[in-house]
């Protein structure tokens, strides 16, 4: 299934998604920056029909941004409306704070669409441990609390995968709560087949190139060494300009699409020729 959606897997991820939707369990794919482990959340959205719902993570998350906030402006409206007898009618304060004005975020939008959604936690490592000890709740019961309204809980549970590229250690408590898979860089025979699902048009003899130069990049001493996606970004960029030769002068003017920091760049253009001339 993955495969006819555009991703290949190996035996062990595949496994790992099986058990995970089998079991109802979330589970974490840690790996390096660009292996996939992004992509692997929407296409099998794609391929069971569910709406792909994706948390962000970034430094100072809140709930505000992750589960709820209240809709202040249609609240004020509602003030308005009353009148003074009924703002000190305590009841009418309180429907102020009911489920109609509750602006969903993508953690509360997954708890209730359930298994019609995949929910993505992004990059979790970018959050601090507040919003970490935060998710426990959801990842253990699939509820969460409202204060103004209650406790609420998925009626089915979400697909959920969380995302890490280990910018920082998760907390032991939410890997408990998770299964768990590395996705490391492929194998060139792989990397190679991966070219061949995401871009089928290019010639395999072009795809062996690349492929090769990639790995060679990878065992430099990069800041940033190229994952899968700046592989398929360099060979839509050969395709682009119409050289499929890969020579050293059409590698050097793409050289963009697959190292992305400026030491990087002047470290392998140093080497250039023996990275290209050698694939």
């Amino acid at each position: 299934m993955l495969r006819d959606g555009g991703y290949l897997a190996d035996r062990g991820l595949s496994t790992a998604m099986f058990v995970a939707l089998t079991l109802g369990r979330p589970i974490l794919l840690e790996g390096e920056v660009g292996v996939g482990k992004t992509e692997l959340a929407k296409v099998l959205a794609a391929v069971f029909g569910r709406r792909l719902v994706r948390l962000q993570c970034y430094e100072g998350i809140d709930t505000n941004q992750a589960l709820y906030e209240w809709d202040y402006a249609r609240q004020m409206l509602q003030i308005r409306a009353l009148s003074e007898r009924q703002i000190e009618d305590e009841n009418a304060v309180d429907r102020l704070f009911s489920p109609k004005f509750l602006l969903e975020r993508p953690l509360l939008e997954a708890l209730r669409a359930g298994n019609q959604c995949v929910l993505l936690i992004d990059e979790i490592d970018r959050a601090d441990d507040e919003f970490e000890a935060f998710l426990l709740e959801l990842l253990s019961d699939f509820q969460i609390t409202i204060p103004e309204i209650g406790t609420i809980k998925a009626d089915t549970r979400p697909l959920v995968i969380l995302t890490s590229n280990r910018t920082r250690e998760l907390h032991d408590a939410l890997k408990r709560r998770c299964l768990y898979h590395w996705i490391g860089y492929p194998t060139a025979e792989r990397e190679v087949e991966i070219i061949k699902v995401r871009a089928p048009g290019v010639p395999e003899a072009l795809a062996r190139k690349v492929v090769a130069a990639v790995h060679r990049l990878r065992e430099l001493d990069l800041a940033k060494p190229p994952g899968v996606a700046e592989t398929l970004d360099w060979v839509a960029a050969l395709d682009v300009v119409g050289n499929a030769q890969f020579d050293i002068s059409t590698a050097d003017d793409t050289l963009g699409s697959v190292v992305k920091d400026r030491d990087d760049l002047e470290l392998v253009r140093a080497s250039l020729e023996s990275i290209v001339s050698g694939a």
